[in-house]
């Protein structure tokens, strides 16, 4: 435990990020295995879900969770399978 109070700052604040970035991480994940679910399953309201999981991809890159090559790479390949 440190004895510093700016280092003791440092822990209090790097474990709210570290929640907050979690939660973000498990709702795109989330998002993206719905919208694969809807894909697979033709399901009416995949255009939507689909729309979800570009918006949390997005979401997620603009906080630097995930590279942006990255998010352009999930977004591409949920959209080739959404049209195909």
């Amino acid at each position: 435990m440190p004895n510093i109070k700016s280092a003791k700052k440092r822990v209090k604040v790097n474990a709210t990020k570290a929640a907050n970035n979690k939660a973000t991480n498990s709702a795109l994940k989330t998002a993206i295995k719905k919208a694969n679910a809807a894909i697979e399953a033709n399901a009416e309201d995949k255009d939507v879900l689909v729309k979800a999981a570009v918006k949390k991809i997005d979401q997620a890159a603009a906080k630097n969770l995930i590279h942006k090559n990255c998010a352009a790479r999930k977004k591409s390949n949920l959209a080739k399978k959404a049209n195909a």
